[in-house]
């Protein structure tokens, strides 16, 4: 038996799905249900991760700021960034559960429409006191920006899906998002760097993505709000905490929200020291970080995509344990194959590449990434699945809430190790064993997943 929904959805769907049904996952893009809707969110990603890229390079190498040294600066970008998540994203599930879906997300593109177009002239202006603190101010409204599409990004697929396409939609939306961001974090490093027309470079193309992303939009087709008569609070301490009770009542749907948080604690760590780990262990320069990043976001991205095959093109919480399983089993391996390594001068990716045991460290890091994938997507469908119509937005928006809240305890968590003298090997394989034990009292406490993975790895 897969995953059953424990609350029929209301609301119609946004589109009828075909009377045949599509041979993958990738049939979705030729679907005006959901290729607009994957388009947006993607030219929001890369724009979301270009900016900030570029920006966090400006004030690294171009800009002399006294107030904001470039040791902090990628601290400052980011915590600015994850701000609104805390303080707005208890306000946004509102609004996306008493809102009509498209008007919310065509809202949210005219917004960062009117951010970037600020934003090109903080990248453009010539005084610095000026250009930082507008361009501070922009990462803090992107962020903002990010908030208010997160709920209505994930409420709007079970309206427009069936429950046989929730995975593989899922999957969709999870491979074009780490797609996004790497592409973004590349595009903007590359742009701004070049000699003296670099920021207008990096100006022009954000104008033009949020242009891309608003006109896309328009082609999403309507999607009904689920609880019209809603009245918001505007608290957001409240609402955060009414949120978090909402979820709370569901405990399966509850777990699956720390799981999936988990899952982002996870990841920060090991996307936060890929710069420090290519230089200091690996002994790469600034490419080989970016090869890390780059075989890092690739296997999670076809980790999502094999979700609809291995489920068989269902619901199905087995793969959970399966991801988890794998995530631990080659952090710690990623341990073992990156101690000792010998000291070597700072090389570049040909020189990389072509050692042997570099080879083990970056099937390590695309097959934990690939787990991770196949862990966090059943998480993310069965929280659209089991959570009640009127209320999804609000669920997703806590599940935003804690992810927020995981990623900054693991950034401390992470700096507090390396401070008292470990290494970034050692923090991995921290990691490992802590998702080992986070995994199984998961399983413990829901043996739901458990069950589905026996029976999906039993012999039928």
């Amino acid at each position: 038996m897969r995953v059953d929904t424990a609350t029929p959805d209301t609301a119609a769907p946004v589109y009828p799905a075909p009377a045949h049904e599509h041979p993958n996952q990738f049939a979705l893009l030729m679907q005006r249900r959901f290729a607009p809707y994957f388009w947006t969110q993607f030219s929001g990603a890369a724009n979301d991760n270009l900016f900030k890229f570029a920006f966090t390079v400006m004030v690294t190498y171009q800009l002399s700021v006294s107030w904001l040294p470039p040791a902090l600066a990628g601290l400052v970008i980011g915590a600015l960034f994850i701000l609104p998540f805390l303080l707005f994203s208890a306000t946004s599930g509102q609004l996306t559960d008493k809102f009509e879906k498209t008007r919310v997300i065509r809202f949210v593109k005219n917004l960062e429409v009117a951010i970037m177009l600020l934003a090109a002239v903080g990248f453009l202006g010539s005084d610095v006191s000026v250009r930082v603190p507008v361009l501070l101010g922009c990462t803090f409204l992107m962020g903002l920006h990010s908030t208010l599409f997160g709920p209505v990004k994930f409420a709007y697929l079970p309206q427009a899906l069936n429950e046989r396409e929730l995975t593989g939609g899922n999957g969709m939306v999870e491979m074009g998002t780490f797609v996004a961001i790497l592409l973004g974090n590349m595009v903007g490093g590359l742009m701004v760097a070049v000699p003296g027309v670099g920021p207008l470079y990096v100006a022009i193309s954000c104008v033009l993505l949020a242009l891309a992303g608003r006109a896309v939009a328009q082609f999403i087709p309507l999607a009904p709000a689920t609880d019209p008569g809603l009245k918001i609070n505007w608290n957001p301490l409240t609402e955060t905490w009414r949120n978090l009770k909402l979820a709370n009542d569901n405990p399966v749907v509850f777990r699956s929200l720390l799981g999936i948080s988990w899952m982002w604690f996870f990841g920060a760590v090991f996307l936060s020291q890929f710069p420090s780990f290519a230089k200091e262990v690996m002994h790469g320069n600034e490419q080989v970080a970016s090869l890390l990043l780059v075989v890092f976001s690739l296997g999670i991205g076809t980790g999502s995509l094999l979700c609809e095959v291995l489920s068989r093109r269902h619901v199905e919480i087995g793969l959970v344990p399966f991801g988890a399983m794998g995530m631990s089993v080659f952090a710690v391996d990623l341990y073992f194959a990156s101690r000792g390594l010998p000291f070597a001068p700072i090389m570049g990716v040909a020189s990389f590449v072509s050692h042997p045991a570099h080879w083990r460290v970056m099937i390590d890091l695309a097959l934990l990434s690939l787990f991770a994938g196949v862990y966090s997507v059943p998480m993310y469908a069965l929280i659209q699945l089991r959570s009640q119509p009127t209320h999804r937005a609000r669920i997703i928006a806590a599940n935003n809430i804690l992810n927020a809240l995981f990623m900054i305890v693991s950034a401390i968590l992470a700096g507090a190790l390396l401070k008292a003298g470990f290494s970034i090997p050692q923090i991995f394989l921290f990691v490992g064993l802590a998702n080992a034990v986070v995994a199984f009292y998961i399983f413990m406490r829901v043996p739901e997943y458990l069950q589905r993975f026996v029976a999906l790895v039993a012999p039928h």
